[in-house]
């Protein structure tokens, strides 16, 4: 293995976690899917209301300025709210990790949101949660080692009810399709990254560095593109029912939720993190329920079911040595 590989693997375990620490990790990581599948709910609200100025300047242009606005509102929070924060500012290494996980963040937002353009919202949630089965492979190619039956069963039924919660998606392979697979394969990046790095760096400092990345990564893309240049295309913000949303997606989606994920999830194994994580569209789903945004359908029965019965497979049969 050489020495890259190397240094990223000896970071891949849960590290010396005590019972009482997993069971905090796991609570959190919980919380912080409950909180992400209210994000679907901000964007669509924040979309529907910008609907005009999708159809004027297009939808990449639009999704790319509430990207970046939602960024600079949690890294503002965080430089507001936390002196550790703002010290990470002068530290070289904290921005050197904030650089690797803000890239793949960027990246695996990026590709999420060209191929939304072309596939519809069930095969891009299928899809995406690919990146479950993305994180233990990757993670068997980085440590050479196998994981535990327990957490492969965990991974198949957390990839399986992910996916199918909103009923069979229709695949016809094309550049939507291909593009939020590369989607899923950073977000798997991230979850492994982020086990190594945040067992090295201060949480909070490179969750700062980080939320700065996207948000000067979005922006130049945005400028790329042609867009952004102008201050009526930033107005849009501030926009009645896009502002609040915007408000709660930077405190919320990405302040609240990656914190507590870069201070958390190092007590866990990165693959039982993913699995974790699949629990997304079923908060989702309920939200959309409960809003009447969603219709209730005996895949949503099938798909949660999936879901939590591989938590409760990994939590009950897997030990931190097999996992290891």
């Amino acid at each position: 293995m050489d020495e890259p590989l190397s240094r990223l693997s000896s970071g891949l375990e849960a590290g010396p976690a005590s019972p009482l620490q997993r069971k905090k990790a796991l609570f959190a990581l919980l919380v912080v899917t409950s909180v992400w599948g209210a994000t679907f709910i901000w964007m669509k609200q924040a979309l529907n209301a910008l609907e005009p100025e999708i159809h004027d300047i297009g939808r990449f242009q639009v999704v790319a300025i509430l990207v970046s606005a939602r960024f600079a509102v949690a890294a503002i929070a965080m430089l507001l709210l936390f002196p550790k924060a703002r010290a990470a500012l002068v530290h070289r290494e904290q921005w050197r990790g904030g650089l690797i996980l803000g890239g793949i963040m960027l990246v695996g937002f990026v590709t999420q949101m060209i191929g939304l353009e072309d596939i519809s919202p069930s095969v891009s949630a299928f899809l995406t949660s690919l990146y479950v089965v993305f994180t233990a492979l990757i993670t068997v190619i980085f440590t050479k080692s196998r994981p535990s039956r327990a957490l492969l069963l965990g991974v198949f039924l957390a990839t399986f009810g992910a996916g199918f919660i909103q009923g069979p998606p229709h695949l016809t392979w094309g550049w939507g399709e291909i593009l939020t697979v590369v989607c899923a394969v950073f977000f798997a990046l991230h979850i492994i990254y982020t086990q190594k790095l945040t067992q090295q760096l201060e949480p909070i400092g490179i969750t700062q560095t980080s939320f700065i990345i996207v948000t000067l990564g979005s922006f130049a893309l945005l400028l790329l593109i042609g867009g952004g240049r102008s201050m009526s295309q930033w107005d849009l913000v501030f926009k009645d029912g896009v502002f609040l949303q915007v408000l709660c997606l930077g405190i919320g989606g990405s302040l609240f939720c990656i914190l507590l994920l870069n201070i958390f999830q190092r007590y866990l194994h990165p693959i039982q993190a993913a699995i974790i994580y699949a629990f997304e569209p079923v908060w989702a789903t309920i939200y959309g329920l409960t809003l009447g945004l969603d219709h209730w359908s005996g895949w949503i029965l099938l798909g949660g079911g999936a879901l939590f019965v591989g938590n409760i497979v990994v939590e009950i049969f897997s030990t931190s040595d097999e996992e290891e």
